[in-house]
């Protein structure tokens, strides 16, 4: 949303179901790319023959096709964020109501875990389960801030220089990311909670999730910080806007 959209314009009523619009778009998209990751990763597993390689490849191209289209289908309602750390990162540069992040963020996790349980439903396994898949150590937490650092980077540099094409190169990114990181780039806290409810080939272990979720809010920081210095006047003119031009309160009718 823009910052500054008055309430009192269009009325607290209003206000409101535009917000519940913004938060089920961005419930629906998380939900969607984690059906992706997860059910990809499912597919592939089953498909590869115990090759781990090519099941991380074809994990991490669905992944970036999915996230193009959910970006594009998405990003006019909500902006597309689908990542508390980008919520977290446009509202402190004014791009968003501090009023809307907790939204933001509860719908992005409700729709992660959602998209877990629909992935595990497609392919005939529990609903949710608790993931045994270890990824630990100083190395796992160092990757997850480098590869938020990077996503929050292509964000704000794209969001500056060439806005048509931030759905494409978040996408990019992040399967490239899946391939030069140790932990494959989560790079989201909602996205690394739900994980944690699958035993599967996406999975992370619950005791792994504190330290990813670290690495997560320092690379984040960091990367917003960066950019606010090298271009503040076009950080603060993009932020209303970060992934997709979007819907504020006085066109949410």
């Amino acid at each position: 949303m823009r910052p500054g959209g008055a309430a009192g314009t269009c009325g607290t009523g209003t206000s409101v179901t535009g917000l519940l619009r913004r938060a089920t778009a961005e419930a629906c998209g998380t939900a969607m790319l984690l059906v992706a990751v997860v059910g990809s990763g499912i597919m592939a597993e089953r498909l590869s023959g115990g090759n781990v390689a090519l099941t991380l490849l074809a994990n991490a191209v669905a992944t970036g096709g999915a996230l193009v289209a959910l970006i594009l289908a998405f990003g006019p309602v909500s902006g597309a964020h689908f990542n508390p750390a980008v919520t977290l990162a446009d509202a402190s540069q004014g791009g968003m109501r501090w009023s809307e992040v907790p939204g933001y963020v509860l719908a992005q996790c409700l729709g992660a875990f959602v998209g877990v349980a629909l992935a595990h439903a497609m392919f005939g396994l529990p609903v949710l389960t608790t993931s045994h898949h270890v990824r630990a150590g100083v190395g796992q937490v160092l990757s997850e801030a480098v590869a938020t650092f990077g996503l929050l980077s292509v964000i704000w540099g794209s969001a500056r220089s060439r806005p048509g094409v931030v759905a494409f190169a978040v996408a990019a990114y992040v399967t490239g990311a899946y391939w030069f990181t140790a932990s494959t780039a989560f790079a989201n806290p909602a996205v690394t909670l739900a994980r944690a409810a699958t035993d599967t080939f996406a999975g992370i272990r619950p005791a792994d999730v504190p330290g990813f979720l670290l690495g997560q809010a320092v690379g984040a920081t960091v990367a917003t910080g960066l950019f606010r210095w090298l271009a503040p006047r076009q950080v603060a003119t993009t932020a209303p806007d970060l992934l997709a031009p979007h819907s504020s309160p006085e066109t949410s009718r």
